[in-house]
């Protein structure tokens, strides 16, 4: 894989935000306190009736109340094709799902270049990795790796960066790794633009077997990644450029995942394991563009993003080259030596300004907060409720949070006051050297990732065939993406190889009944 180096911030201001277990009250009141969501404060009796529901299992021979519902009053049934990932919030009211299907019409609009006939649709680029958010999210699900050295990394891209100092507006956040665009290719590499203009490259994996022996004599083979970048359009990137393969993640569930209390996932941090648990989960901090504020980091493979609607605006500017009023660049993610790139015709006018403006970014928005989780399945069969005691057994819920209980909210009841099963409890966490990218994202070390959340995942590969596991995809089934499990999440690994068939079978079974 790519070699890199990290580095890490010189500034420590605030004795709140050192490395130590810290009350959920004692941190920025930005961060602690949700302030882009319209909140309804919790009761006593709201907080008690939270505190009874969210405890962890203690017996299996059953499924535990509202288990079938992971999504709450949001959770749609479980399809047996490839729309699983496609189905609006349950809860929608007649009006919401015009709205839903307005949204989904804009998450699969193909952009087509400036200046075209079809106003509303020009402006792609001129530097892309896709024409639309579906090309990259196959039907709302995982995007994959290329295949081979031929094969275009439609919904894979390289993120990029260069060690640099911390911004004076993020000094106090302890442990905030300071870095920078690479001056020539940006914060992320796109491998497509139009007649005239060069691409910045184009992403080749290869993998080597890793076998690996288990307890019982099962060898299971492994894909170890080499990334390149070839064809570089704009000559060499500085030498200490670090890059990082990421996969297009799944969008089901994001609106619930954003109405979770800040409070409630801080409260999970641990960063020096007072515990004594070997696990320290940290909360990643980050720059909100649209509030000009510190915010809690929600989205995002390393959580480098806090809310549904900074991500959408982001992937439009870095991912389709689409301005928006949070990101008004029409020349997207062209640097300044890419003179070509930025004097190259775009879609910004007088009429929308933008070239996706506020009213569609709402209904954007709007939609991915409310695709659906489906429902869970087989929950009731014994090797499914084996395989979740399996699952508690081995600690694995020390980092995937099997339940939360979102805000109440004044403007979005489809999200407001659920009880969820994401499992994630939406931290950071080291996840070893064999997952690590060593490229920093504001706290995020390069061993470090958010945990991802597990629900629908059992659903994957009957959205989209050819997707994998992790945050590149290098995973084939569940059992590799466990196998790759290093860090804190080391103990827990051990005993998954050390586990019979059966047990294997049930754990899986588990998991692929989220």
């Amino acid at each position: 894989m790519f070699t890199q180096t990290t580095r890490a911030s010189a500034f420590s201001v605030l004795a709140i935000l050192m490395a130590t277990t810290v009350a959920a009250s004692d941190w920025p009141t930005s961060v602690a306190t949700d302030p882009h969501l319209n909140l309804i404060p919790r009761t006593d009796e709201d907080r008690a009736k939270i505190d009874t529901v969210t405890q962890p299992a203690t017996t299996f021979d059953a499924p535990e109340a509202f288990e079938a519902h992971p999504a709450g009053a949001a959770t749609t049934r479980a399809r047996t094709d490839r729309d699983a990932f496609s189905q609006h919030s349950a809860n929608l009211s007649f009006e919401e799902e015009l709205e839903f299907k307005l949204g989904n019409a804009l998450f699969e609009k193909i952009w087509v270049f400036a200046p075209a006939s079809t106003k509303a649709s020009d402006g792609l680029g001129p530097l892309h990795n896709a024409r639309s958010c579906q090309r990259c999210h196959l039907k709302d699900g995982r995007g994959h790796p290329p295949q081979d050295l031929a094969d275009a990394a439609v919904s894979m891209f390289l993120r990029v960066s260069v060690p640099g100092p911390v911004p004076e507006h993020l000094q106090a956040i302890h442990d905030y790794i300071g870095d920078a665009p690479e001056p020539t290719y940006g914060r992320q590499l796109q491998d497509f633009s139009p007649p005239g203009i060069n691409p910045e490259y184009r992403l080749a994996a290869t993998y080597e077997d890793l076998p690996v022996t288990l307890a019982d004599g099962t060898v299971v083979t492994l894909r170890n990644p080499t990334y390149q970048a070839l064809d570089l359009g704009y000559g060499p990137m500085q030498a200490d450029a670090m890059f990082s393969p990421r996969v297009a993640p799944s969008m089901i569930g994001l609106g619930l995942l954003e109405a979770i209390p800040a409070a409630d996932i801080l409260a999970g941090a641990d960063d020096a394991d007072v515990d004594g648990d070997g696990i320290s989960g940290r909360a990643n901090m980050v720059w909100s563009q649209e509030y000009q504020t510190i915010l809690l980091g929600r989205f995002g493979l390393k959580a480098g993003s806090p809310t549904v609607h900074e991500q959408s605006a982001g992937a439009f500017s870095g991912d389709i080259g689409i301005s928006t009023p949070l990101f008004p660049a029409h020349w997207g993610e062209c640097t300044e030596a890419q003179t070509d790139c930025r004097a190259a015709p775009h879609g910004n006018d007088e009429v929308r300004g933008t070239e996706i403006d506020q009213p569609n970014m709402d209904l954007v928005t709007f939609y991915s907060r409310n695709l659906a989780v489906p429902a869970r399945r087989n929950m009731s069969d014994p090797a499914v409720l084996r395989g979740k005691e399996l699952f508690y057994d081995t600690g694995c819920i020390s980092c995937h949070t099997p339940k939360f209980v979102t805000h109440r909210l004044e403007d979005r009841d489809e999200q407001s006051f659920q009880l969820i099963w994401p499992y994630s409890d939406m931290l950071l966490h080291d996840m070893g050297e064999g997952l690590a990218d060593n490229r920093p994202e504001a706290r995020a070390t390069g061993e470090e990732w958010r945990t991802p959340p597990l629900w629908g995942i059992g659903l994957t590969q009957q959205v989209s065939p050819q997707a994998g596991f992790l945050h590149d995809g290098r995973a084939r089934t569940l059992l590799e993406a466990i196998l790759w499990h290093g860090g804190e999440a080391e103990t827990a690994k051990t005993k998954v190889t050390e586990m019979t068939a059966d047990e294997r079978a049930d754990l899986i079974a588990f998991i692929e009944s989220l």
